[in-house]
């Protein structure tokens, strides 16, 4: 049966070191949390406490109504009703396939029911593989027998640190889709650590954005990412240029555009107004077919398949856009820019 977690004014140190300051967040129970953000962020620490790994400074931690975790008591890993999936698999060599699932069983307390576990493993496509040793495994296989292992007390939490950060680019997409079918059959909170955007979005339900040991932003991936409510949310989620200019009611006119352009803001508008700029994602970036627009050179092209990646030099700075690959671009052309797609 899933839990609700509720986060309350965590906070932890390691020596002079504030790794968390003040961080709240509650995941109902049921949903998907994905903790977003770069390396030394705080987020595997974060996901440490809730496992009972280590214990916060200040601030307490609660599953449903029961405190799990305080600066004064700390309940033990092994009853907290979760499931752990690392980034290292953390397989034991010497058991098979079918041997992790079943000392999940035991552990747990449920009958070392077979049958039980082969459909487990079925359900991830390692029925063939259940005698197999780790060592005899791909990168994907094992990842799918710690996924096994972790599922198989049906838990009421199931928490994953960077899970597929170890894997190939194709791998991941197929284990993105592992891991949403997981959540939906069996119904657990999933709190998923990574620094990977695309990984976070394709799976969350809500993504919490972390920085220096602080909650940034927390809302639905579509609101995150075109919603930026600070310039690190913006930098980091949408991979946005920060456009300087000046807002005139909802209106955003940037610095070196011609006379009568305009960018609407009007969803980012009391996020921005105050700083003098605004988030220009990649892919709202087109070149302007009526001469009006900022004057730009290209620095760089970079062919992606369906779209370039191109950087541009501006009298602001460098730019980054993301266009069809059918556009036509030079070293050191001179272009107009435009903005698009601006209301989403």
């Amino acid at each position: 049966m899933s839990v609700s977690i509720t986060i309350d004014g965590v906070e932890k140190k390691f020596s002079a070191f504030q790794a968390l300051n003040d961080v709240n967040l509650q995941c109902p129970a049921g949903t998907f949390t994905a903790i977003l953000g770069p390396s030394g962020c705080g987020k595997t620490t974060l996901l440490r406490l809730l496992a009972g790994f280590d214990k916060p400074t200040a601030g307490e931690i609660r599953f449903d109504d029961e405190v799990v975790s305080s600066a004064r008591y700390s309940l033990p890993t092994e009853s907290r009703d979760l499931g752990m999936v690392f980034q290292s698999f953390a397989l034991w060599p010497h058991m098979t396939v079918i041997e992790h699932v079943l000392f999940t069983f035991k552990h747990r307390g449920k009958p070392r029911d077979k049958a039980e576990a082969l459909n487990i493993l079925r359900s991830l496509e390692l029925d063939a593989h259940v005698e197999k040793r780790p060592a005899q495994l791909s990168g994907g296989q094992r990842q799918r027998v710690a996924l096994a292992r972790a599922i198989a007390g049906n838990p009421g939490t199931l928490l994953m640190d960077e899970p597929l950060s170890s894997l190939d680019a194709e791998l991941r997409i197929g284990m993105r889709r592992e891991i949403s079918g997981l959540h939906r059959a069996n119904g657990s909170t999933v709190v998923y650590v990574t620094h990977d955007q695309e990984e976070a979005m394709a799976m969350a339900d809500r993504i919490v954005v972390m920085n220096k040991g602080q909650i940034k932003q927390i809302g639905a991936p579509k609101d995150v990412y075109t919603t930026p409510q600070s310039r690190f949310v913006a930098r980091f989620v949408s991979k946005a240029n920060l456009a300087r200019g000046q807002w005139d009611g909802s209106r955003f006119y940037p610095e070196g555009a011609e006379s009568g352009v305009f960018w609407p803001g009007e969803r980012l508008k009391d996020a921005w107004a105050s700083r003098g700029c605004y988030p220009v994602r990649p892919e709202q970036l087109t070149l302007s077919s009526g001469g009006n627009g900022i004057a730009a050179e290209v620095e760089s092209v970079q062919y992606q398949g369906r779209e370039i990646h191109v950087v541009f030099k501006l009298a602001q700075g460098v730019w980054k856009a993301y266009m069809p690959s059918d556009v036509r671009l030079e070293h050191r052309q001179s272009v107009k820019l435009s903005l698009t797609n601006s209301a989403t």
